[in-house]
């Protein structure tokens, strides 16, 4: 993590069951990704990926503070399209394991 950043969790939810995401998802992945290339990022999603079923997912990613960290959450094309809501917290690593 680079010095004067903070780390926020992102948890998304469905909206709604019947929700369809396959193209808003595939959008979303690409957004996160592109943003990756600049700031500790890391996400995935809750669900059964053999029956495709996704419940909801979660990123971590590094923010200036909440304001840049909700709008870069609000900027992500699963949030912006409805489908999905979120819930944004600070997080204060206490335990991390280290690289081997």
């Amino acid at each position: 993590m680079k010095s004067g950043k903070m780390l926020f969790v992102r948890i998304d939810f469905k909206n709604s069951e019947d929700a369809v995401i396959e193209k808003v998802a595939i959008d979303s992945a690409a957004y996160l990704k592109q943003l990756s290339k600049g700031r500790y990022l890391t996400a995935g999603v809750f669900g059964d990926m053999a029956t495709e079923i996704i419940d909801g997912a979660m990123v971590v990613f590094e923010a200036e503070n909440l304001a840049e960290a909700q709008a870069i959450s609000d900027a992500d094309p699963v949030i912006q399209s409805g489908l999905y809501r979120y819930e944004l917290k600070q997080w204060h690593v206490m335990i991390a394991s280290a690289e081997k």
